[in-house]
């Protein structure tokens, strides 16, 4: 398979925080979601790949080649939005565009003119007058213009309104239909995780939890829900761990039917309630202190 992007056993160490041995992998052609907690790791992985700051220990792979710090040339390949957009707020749109292209070889004037009709945006226009919708797609219209194959962006869509954020993802979505190239978005907003993610990682105290394609990991979890008012104790705490173990994560499709078949075998009269589950339940149960899914009983 081909790989745009390849993190393996990354680590940086802070003082009161560190990643620990942090890997996946990202296929041309798809898009990648990259979740977790405020804290968790997301834009030190990010800046780790964009040789932003030193990594302790692993390898970063971009297009097959290994990268480091002190090799730019990768970037060429890589269109890049940060959380934040920092521009000369006195300059124009037109004179930050010019002045941008000097950095990238493969800049294309004419693409850079094209998005800016698309996304609206006034050359004359200074920076200080866009809002922040509109500097996000300026930033993005820049990350677009040298042709990358790799998108890489730090929370994108944080704080814009729902049409800006889908004005966003459907760029995305028509970046990888040229199968050559693909996209790895951080963000704490599920819903554009779930709505265009092909694959989802999910970070948490600067470990990798899970980082699977999306419709197979919604396959592989339910939620389950047990209701049993008059049995003992005994039969509740065993039925609570079966229940557990077979909502967690584990790499094996469901055969609800027959689950239930088995639990209402062994344990006549036990309402049992099997449903699908949400990308947003998954998560909210990986953040769960034992690291199980809650089940109601």
């Amino acid at each position: 398979m081909n790989y745009l992007l390849e993190v393996n056993n990354l680590c940086k160490n802070y003082r009161e925080f560190r990643l620990k041995n942090v890997s996946f992998k990202l296929p041309a052609g798809y898009i990648m979601g990259f979740i977790g907690p405020n804290g968790a790791g997301k834009s030190t992985t990010i800046k780790s790949i964009m040789g932003y700051i030193n990594i302790d220990g692993g390898e970063i792979k971009v297009l097959g080649e290994t990268v480091s710090r002190s090799d730019a040339d990768y970037k060429q390949k890589i269109g890049y939005v940060g959380e934040e957009q920092y521009f000369i707020e006195n300059m124009t749109v037109g004179w930050t565009l010019n002045f941008v292209s000097k950095f990238y070889t493969t800049w294309d004037d004419k693409l850079s003119m094209h998005l800016l009709k698309k996304y609206n945006i006034s050359p004359s226009k200074k920076i200080r007058e866009l809002s922040k919708g509109m500097r996000v797609k300026l930033s993005l219209m820049i990350a677009l213009a040298h042709r990358p194959q790799l998108l890489i962006l730090d929370e994108p869509t944080s704080g814009l309104d729902p049409l800006v954020r889908k004005e966003i993802l459907d760029e995305f979505m028509e970046f990888v239909q040229d199968e050559n190239h693909g996209v790895f978005f951080s963000s704490h907003i599920t819903e554009d995780i779930s709505r265009i993610a092909d694959y989802v990682t999910y970070i948490n105290n600067g470990e990798i939890i899970l980082s699977d394609e999306k419709d197979r990991l919604l396959s592989r979890w339910k939620k389950v829900k047990v209701d049993i008012k008059y049995a003992d104790e005994e039969v509740k705490e065993n039925l609570r761990m079966y229940a557990q173990n077979a909502f967690y994560y584990t790499g094996i499709t469901w055969d609800v039917e027959r689950f239930k078949t088995i639990m209402k075998k062994k344990y006549p009269g036990a309402k049992i309630e099997i449903d699908n589950i949400s990308l947003d339940d998954v998560l909210m149960s990986l953040v769960e202190v034992d690291k199980h899914a809650s089940v109601s009983i």
